[in-house]
């Protein structure tokens, strides 16, 4: 078990890494937008290339933030009646879901996009969008995903075993980290404090 919970936390790892820096595409594709506008404007001059990249980078950040999101148990989940039953029940429902459910719709999509993604590598597929990019980089965005997501699966599958083993901690409960917001207002409420103890000065 201990060695199936190294494995769980490097990949708990791997998906924290990447969906702290997926951020960083929508930032790329928002001053791409920026960009493109400015030169529009000025220029009357645009591309569909320009539009295309938004697309790229942006199904690359949905895509490959999907493991983050379920290592954070931010996905929609409807929880009216499985919060009312036992931890233990809960727990069961949570691996039936991540056996019967999570993982052979990953692997089907993985069977199903991997051919479609080297036919299209090998052929040099381009968008039919007159200055349209290459295709098959943002379809290389689907496995990508879907293996980060798979893994990210088997390991609050592996949490989930652990704990009912009395292993590991329990895997439902969402990570602490603070919102943008909280740290916002924690950092307003430190400067307030350390402003007070001048203005009582005055």
């Amino acid at each position: 078990m201990q060695a199936l919970l190294t494995l769980s936390r490097a990949i708990d790892k791997l998906n924290a890494f990447v969906g702290k820096y997926s951020i960083w595409l929508i930032f790329a594709a928002t001053v791409i937008s920026a960009i493109n506008a400015v030169i529009r404007k000025t220029f009357n001059y645009s591309s569909n290339g320009f539009l295309e990249v938004q697309w790229y980078l942006f199904a690359w950040s949905f895509l490959i933030a999907a493991g983050y999101t379920l290592l954070n148990r931010e996905h929609v989940r409807i929880d009216v009646l499985n919060s009312r039953l036992p931890k233990k029940a809960q727990l069961w429902i949570e691996i039936l879901g991540l056996v019967f459910f999570l993982t052979p719709v990953c692997l089907l999509v993985l069977w199903l996009c991997i051919p479609m993604v080297a036919e299209k590598f090998t052929s040099g597929e381009m968008s039919p969008n007159p200055g349209g990019l290459i295709r098959w980089p943002v379809w290389a965005a689907l496995p990508a995903g879907f293996v980060l997501l798979l893994l990210q699966g088997w390991s609050e599958l592996i949490k989930c075993i652990a704990f009912l083993k009395g292993q590991g901690p329990d895997p439902m409960v969402k990570l602490s980290e603070k919102t943008a917001e909280e740290e916002l207002a924690e950092v307003l409420r430190q400067h307030a404090a350390a402003a007070d103890p001048a203005a009582k000065a005055h």
